[in-house]
Protein backbone atom coordinates (compact mmCIF):
# COMPACT_ATOMS: atom_id res chain seq x y z
CA UNK A 1 0.00 0.00 0.00
CA UNK A 2 0.92 3.66 -0.30
CA UNK A 3 1.52 5.39 3.04
CA UNK A 4 2.19 8.96 4.05
CA UNK A 5 4.26 9.15 7.25
CA UNK A 6 4.64 12.63 8.71
CA UNK A 7 7.61 13.30 10.99
CA UNK A 8 9.52 10.58 9.12
CA UNK A 9 12.90 11.90 10.33
CA UNK A 10 11.64 11.86 13.91
CA UNK A 11 12.13 9.17 16.53
CA UNK A 12 8.86 7.27 16.11
CA UNK A 13 8.32 8.22 12.45
CA UNK A 14 11.67 6.76 11.44
CA UNK A 15 11.02 3.43 13.16
CA UNK A 16 7.49 3.13 11.72
CA UNK A 17 8.67 4.02 8.21
CA UNK A 18 11.36 1.34 8.41
CA UNK A 19 8.78 -1.27 9.51
CA UNK A 20 6.45 -0.39 6.64
CA UNK A 21 9.27 -0.45 4.09
CA UNK A 22 10.52 -3.81 5.37
CA UNK A 23 6.98 -5.13 4.84
CA UNK A 24 7.09 -4.02 1.19
CA UNK A 25 4.89 -0.91 1.36
CA UNK A 26 5.52 2.38 -0.44
CA UNK A 27 6.20 5.27 1.94
CA UNK A 28 6.34 9.00 1.33
CA UNK A 29 7.93 10.60 4.39
CA UNK A 30 7.77 14.29 5.19
CA UNK A 31 9.55 16.31 7.87
CA UNK A 32 10.53 19.97 8.25
CA UNK A 33 13.88 19.00 9.83
CA UNK A 34 13.62 21.81 12.39
CA UNK A 35 16.38 22.44 14.91
CA UNK A 36 14.38 21.68 18.06
CA UNK A 37 17.11 19.07 18.51
CA UNK A 38 20.22 18.00 16.54
CA UNK A 39 19.35 17.94 12.82
CA UNK A 40 22.31 15.60 12.22
CA UNK A 41 20.51 12.89 14.19
CA UNK A 42 17.44 13.33 11.98
CA UNK A 43 19.61 13.16 8.86
CA UNK A 44 21.28 9.99 10.16
CA UNK A 45 17.89 8.34 10.66
CA UNK A 46 16.86 9.30 7.12
CA UNK A 47 20.11 7.90 5.73
CA UNK A 48 19.07 4.45 7.00
CA UNK A 49 15.79 4.44 5.07
CA UNK A 50 16.65 6.56 2.02
CA UNK A 51 18.13 3.53 0.24
CA UNK A 52 14.78 1.71 0.15
CA UNK A 53 13.38 1.89 -3.39
CA UNK A 54 9.89 2.32 -1.92
CA UNK A 55 10.81 5.44 0.12
CA UNK A 56 10.45 9.05 -0.98
CA UNK A 57 11.44 11.89 1.36
CA UNK A 58 10.17 15.44 1.06
CA UNK A 59 11.24 18.31 3.32
CA UNK A 60 7.96 20.01 4.14
CA UNK A 61 6.27 21.92 6.96
CA UNK A 62 2.93 20.66 8.23
CA UNK A 63 1.71 24.24 8.66
CA UNK A 64 2.24 24.98 4.94
CA UNK A 65 -1.33 24.57 3.75
CA UNK A 66 -0.60 24.76 0.02
CA UNK A 67 2.32 22.32 0.22
CA UNK A 68 0.28 19.74 2.14
CA UNK A 69 -2.66 20.10 -0.26
CA UNK A 70 -0.30 19.64 -3.22
CA UNK A 71 1.27 16.58 -1.55
CA UNK A 72 -2.09 14.81 -1.28
CA UNK A 73 -2.90 15.85 -4.86
CA UNK A 74 0.36 14.44 -6.21
CA UNK A 75 0.42 11.06 -4.42
CA UNK A 76 -2.39 8.52 -4.13
CA UNK A 77 -2.10 7.66 -0.45
CA UNK A 78 -4.28 4.91 0.97
CA UNK A 79 -3.35 5.41 4.62
CA UNK A 80 -1.74 8.20 6.60
CA UNK A 81 0.30 7.83 9.79
CA UNK A 82 0.61 11.34 11.20
CA UNK A 83 3.48 11.44 13.70
CA UNK A 84 4.89 14.88 12.91
CA UNK A 85 4.40 17.46 15.67
CA UNK A 86 6.19 19.92 17.88
CA UNK A 87 7.13 17.69 20.80
CA UNK A 88 8.13 18.47 24.37
CA UNK A 89 6.18 19.52 27.45
CA UNK A 90 8.69 22.04 28.83
CA UNK A 91 9.42 23.64 25.45
CA UNK A 92 5.69 24.42 25.08
CA UNK A 93 5.89 26.77 28.08
CA UNK A 94 8.63 28.84 26.38
CA UNK A 95 7.50 28.59 22.74
CA UNK A 96 3.70 28.25 22.65
CA UNK A 97 3.24 29.47 19.08
CA UNK A 98 5.37 26.61 17.71
CA UNK A 99 2.70 24.23 19.05
CA UNK A 100 -0.19 26.14 17.49
CA UNK A 101 1.55 26.06 14.09
CA UNK A 102 2.68 22.42 14.02
CA UNK A 103 0.09 20.68 16.19
CA UNK A 104 -3.11 22.60 15.44
CA UNK A 105 -2.73 24.10 11.96
CA UNK A 106 -0.58 21.15 10.86
CA UNK A 107 -3.12 18.62 12.09
CA UNK A 108 -5.94 20.48 10.35
CA UNK A 109 -3.99 20.45 7.07
CA UNK A 110 -3.56 16.67 7.35
CA UNK A 111 -7.26 16.19 8.14
CA UNK A 112 -8.21 18.26 5.10
CA UNK A 113 -5.91 16.23 2.86
CA UNK A 114 -7.40 12.99 4.17
CA UNK A 115 -10.95 14.28 3.75
CA UNK A 116 -10.55 15.43 0.15
CA UNK A 117 -8.66 12.36 -1.01
CA UNK A 118 -10.78 9.67 0.66
CA UNK A 119 -7.98 8.24 2.82
CA UNK A 120 -8.86 4.74 4.15
CA UNK A 121 -7.44 5.34 7.62
CA UNK A 122 -5.70 8.18 9.45
CA UNK A 123 -3.64 7.26 12.51
CA UNK A 124 -2.20 10.17 14.48
CA UNK A 125 0.01 10.73 17.51
CA UNK A 126 -1.68 11.81 20.70
CA UNK A 127 -0.01 11.57 24.10
CA UNK A 128 -0.41 10.28 27.65
CA UNK A 129 -0.01 13.93 28.66
CA UNK A 130 -3.71 14.49 27.80
CA UNK A 131 -4.58 12.81 31.13
CA UNK A 132 -3.22 15.91 32.93
CA UNK A 133 -4.49 16.15 36.49
CA UNK A 134 -6.02 12.66 36.40
CA UNK A 135 -4.77 10.72 39.44
CA UNK A 136 -6.71 7.48 38.89
CA UNK A 137 -4.30 4.71 37.87
CA UNK A 138 -3.96 3.20 35.38
CA UNK A 139 -5.06 5.84 32.87
CA UNK A 140 -7.96 4.48 30.84
CA UNK A 141 -9.32 5.74 27.53
CA UNK A 142 -12.68 5.64 29.33
CA UNK A 143 -11.48 8.52 31.55
CA UNK A 144 -12.23 12.16 30.77
CA UNK A 145 -9.20 14.20 29.71
CA UNK A 146 -10.34 17.78 30.22
CA UNK A 147 -7.63 19.07 32.58
CA UNK A 148 -4.26 19.23 30.76
CA UNK A 149 -1.31 20.86 32.55
CA UNK A 150 0.76 21.92 29.52
CA UNK A 151 -0.04 23.54 26.17
CA UNK A 152 1.53 20.52 24.47
CA UNK A 153 -1.06 18.28 26.16
CA UNK A 154 -3.86 20.68 25.22
CA UNK A 155 -2.87 20.54 21.54
CA UNK A 156 -2.94 16.74 21.63
CA UNK A 157 -6.39 16.76 23.21
CA UNK A 158 -7.42 19.23 20.48
CA UNK A 159 -6.12 16.81 17.83
CA UNK A 160 -8.45 14.13 19.17
CA UNK A 161 -11.42 16.53 19.10
CA UNK A 162 -10.62 17.73 15.58
CA UNK A 163 -10.27 14.14 14.38
CA UNK A 164 -13.62 13.17 15.87
CA UNK A 165 -15.26 16.04 14.02
CA UNK A 166 -13.87 14.84 10.69
CA UNK A 167 -14.83 11.24 11.47
CA UNK A 168 -18.37 12.44 12.21
CA UNK A 169 -18.81 14.90 9.34
CA UNK A 170 -16.94 13.10 6.57
CA UNK A 171 -16.85 9.46 7.72
CA UNK A 172 -13.03 9.62 7.80
CA UNK A 173 -11.75 6.68 9.91
CA UNK A 174 -9.34 8.09 12.50
CA UNK A 175 -7.32 6.42 15.27
CA UNK A 176 -5.60 8.41 18.01
CA UNK A 177 -2.49 6.93 19.63
CA UNK A 178 -1.77 8.00 23.20
CA UNK A 179 1.94 7.24 23.59
CA UNK A 180 3.47 6.77 27.04
CA UNK A 181 7.09 8.02 27.48
CA UNK A 182 8.72 6.41 24.46
CA UNK A 183 12.44 5.56 24.65
CA UNK A 184 15.05 3.46 22.86
CA UNK A 185 17.71 3.56 20.09
CA UNK A 186 17.61 6.67 17.87
CA UNK A 187 15.64 8.47 20.62
CA UNK A 188 15.25 12.20 21.16
CA UNK A 189 18.12 14.13 22.81
CA UNK A 190 15.65 16.17 24.88
CA UNK A 191 14.37 13.03 26.65
CA UNK A 192 15.69 11.90 30.05
CA UNK A 193 17.42 8.71 28.85
CA UNK A 194 19.45 10.54 26.20
CA UNK A 195 20.34 13.48 28.46
CA UNK A 196 21.29 11.27 31.40
CA UNK A 197 23.42 8.92 29.29
CA UNK A 198 25.30 11.78 27.65
CA UNK A 199 25.92 13.56 30.98
CA UNK A 200 27.00 10.42 32.86
CA UNK A 201 29.51 9.43 30.17
CA UNK A 202 30.90 13.00 30.26
CA UNK A 203 31.22 12.83 34.05
CA UNK A 204 28.59 15.55 34.55
CA UNK A 205 25.79 15.66 37.13
CA UNK A 206 22.21 14.94 36.06
CA UNK A 207 19.15 16.98 37.09
CA UNK A 208 16.60 14.74 38.81
CA UNK A 209 13.21 16.41 39.20
CA UNK A 210 10.87 15.73 42.12
CA UNK A 211 13.87 14.00 43.70
CA UNK A 212 13.34 11.02 41.38
CA UNK A 213 9.96 10.12 42.86
CA UNK A 214 7.91 10.61 39.70
CA UNK A 215 6.67 7.44 38.01
CA UNK A 216 6.58 6.94 34.26
CA UNK A 217 5.20 4.19 32.06
CA UNK A 218 8.39 3.95 29.96
CA UNK A 219 7.55 2.27 26.64
CA UNK A 220 10.17 0.81 24.31
CA UNK A 221 10.21 2.08 20.72
CA UNK A 222 9.94 -1.35 19.04
CA UNK A 223 6.74 -2.02 20.98
CA UNK A 224 5.34 1.35 19.88
CA UNK A 225 6.17 0.69 16.21
CA UNK A 226 4.71 -2.83 16.37
CA UNK A 227 1.43 -1.53 17.80
CA UNK A 228 1.16 1.22 15.15
CA UNK A 229 1.81 -1.13 12.24
CA UNK A 230 -0.79 -3.57 13.56
CA UNK A 231 -3.35 -0.83 14.25
CA UNK A 232 -3.16 0.64 10.74
CA UNK A 233 -4.99 -2.51 9.59
CA UNK A 234 -7.72 -2.07 12.23
CA UNK A 235 -9.92 0.52 10.54
CA UNK A 236 -12.51 2.01 12.93
CA UNK A 237 -16.16 1.35 12.20
CA UNK A 238 -19.24 3.24 13.37
CA UNK A 239 -20.87 1.97 16.54
CA UNK A 240 -24.53 2.42 15.70
CA UNK A 241 -25.76 2.03 19.29
CA UNK A 242 -23.14 4.33 20.82
CA UNK A 243 -24.36 7.34 22.80
CA UNK A 244 -22.55 10.04 24.75
CA UNK A 245 -24.38 8.92 27.90
CA UNK A 246 -23.47 5.22 27.71
CA UNK A 247 -20.45 4.98 25.40
CA UNK A 248 -16.72 5.32 26.02
CA UNK A 249 -15.02 8.63 25.08
CA UNK A 250 -12.55 6.48 23.10
CA UNK A 251 -15.25 5.26 20.69
CA UNK A 252 -18.12 6.88 18.83
CA UNK A 253 -21.06 6.58 16.49
CA UNK A 254 -18.46 7.88 13.99
CA UNK A 255 -15.51 5.76 12.71
CA UNK A 256 -13.25 7.01 15.50
CA UNK A 257 -11.02 5.29 18.09
CA UNK A 258 -8.40 6.24 20.66
CA UNK A 259 -5.91 3.77 22.20
CA UNK A 260 -3.28 3.89 24.94
CA UNK A 261 0.08 2.51 23.85
CA UNK A 262 2.11 2.00 27.02
CA UNK A 263 4.05 -0.65 28.90
CA UNK A 264 1.59 -0.82 31.85
CA UNK A 265 4.51 -1.18 34.27
CA UNK A 266 5.30 2.25 35.77
CA UNK A 267 8.84 2.75 37.05
CA UNK A 268 10.10 5.50 39.36
CA UNK A 269 12.56 7.92 37.79
CA UNK A 270 15.14 6.81 40.36
CA UNK A 271 14.78 3.16 39.32
CA UNK A 272 15.07 4.22 35.68
CA UNK A 273 18.34 5.98 36.54
CA UNK A 274 19.53 2.80 38.27
CA UNK A 275 18.93 0.90 35.01
CA UNK A 276 21.04 3.47 33.14
CA UNK A 277 23.80 3.23 35.77
CA UNK A 278 23.83 -0.55 35.40
CA UNK A 279 23.92 -0.42 31.59
CA UNK A 280 26.73 2.16 31.58
CA UNK A 281 28.67 0.84 34.56
CA UNK A 282 28.69 4.42 35.92
CA UNK A 283 27.16 5.83 39.10
CA UNK A 284 25.38 9.11 38.40
CA UNK A 285 26.06 12.30 40.33
CA UNK A 286 22.49 13.53 40.95
CA UNK A 287 21.15 17.07 41.43
CA UNK A 288 17.88 16.45 43.31
CA UNK A 289 15.44 19.17 42.28
CA UNK A 290 11.74 20.02 42.83
CA UNK A 291 8.94 19.27 40.38
CA UNK A 292 8.88 21.27 37.14
CA UNK A 293 5.84 23.17 35.78
CA UNK A 294 3.82 21.09 33.32
CA UNK A 295 4.98 17.73 34.72
CA UNK A 296 2.68 15.09 36.18
CA UNK A 297 3.52 12.80 39.10
CA UNK A 298 2.69 9.46 37.53
CA UNK A 299 1.60 7.82 34.29
CA UNK A 300 0.31 4.29 33.77
CA UNK A 301 -1.47 2.86 30.73
CA UNK A 302 -4.53 0.65 30.68
CA UNK A 303 -3.93 -1.26 27.42
CA UNK A 304 -6.83 -3.71 27.57
CA UNK A 305 -8.56 -2.15 24.54
CA UNK A 306 -5.30 -2.18 22.57
CA UNK A 307 -4.74 -5.88 23.27
CA UNK A 308 -8.32 -6.67 22.33
CA UNK A 309 -7.88 -4.84 19.01
CA UNK A 310 -4.52 -6.24 17.89
CA UNK A 311 -3.58 -9.14 20.21
CA UNK A 312 -0.45 -7.28 21.31
CA UNK A 313 0.64 -4.89 24.03
CA UNK A 314 4.06 -3.44 24.91
CA UNK A 315 6.09 -5.61 27.26
CA UNK A 316 9.83 -4.83 26.90
CA UNK A 317 11.34 -4.33 30.36
CA UNK A 318 13.11 -1.07 31.23
CA UNK A 319 16.34 -2.99 31.94
CA UNK A 320 16.35 -4.56 28.48
CA UNK A 321 15.28 -1.39 26.68
CA UNK A 322 17.79 0.86 28.43
CA UNK A 323 20.62 -1.59 27.70
CA UNK A 324 19.72 -1.56 23.98
CA UNK A 325 19.70 2.24 23.98
CA UNK A 326 23.10 2.44 25.70
CA UNK A 327 24.56 -0.06 23.22
CA UNK A 328 23.22 2.04 20.34
CA UNK A 329 24.46 5.30 21.90
CA UNK A 330 28.00 3.98 22.40
CA UNK A 331 28.14 2.73 18.80
CA UNK A 332 26.58 5.84 17.21
CA UNK A 333 28.67 8.36 19.15
CA UNK A 334 31.78 6.15 19.28
CA UNK A 335 32.13 6.38 23.08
Amino acid sequence: MNFLVTGAAGFIGFHVSQRLLDAGHQVVGIDNLNDYYDVNLKQSRLALINHYPGFTFLEMDLADREAIASLFQQYSFQRVIHLGAQAGVRYSIENPHAYADANLIGHLNILEGCRHHKIEHLLYASSSSVYGLNRKMPFSTDDTVDHPVSLYAATKKANELMSHTYSHLYQLPTTGLRFFTVYGPWGRPDMALFKFTRAMIAGEAIDVYNRGQMKRDFTYIDDIAEAIVRLQDVIPQKEENWTVETGSPATSSAPYRVYNIGNSQPVTLMNYIEAIEKALGITANKNLLPMQPGDVLETSADTEALFKAIGFKPQTSVEEGVQRFVDWYREFYKV
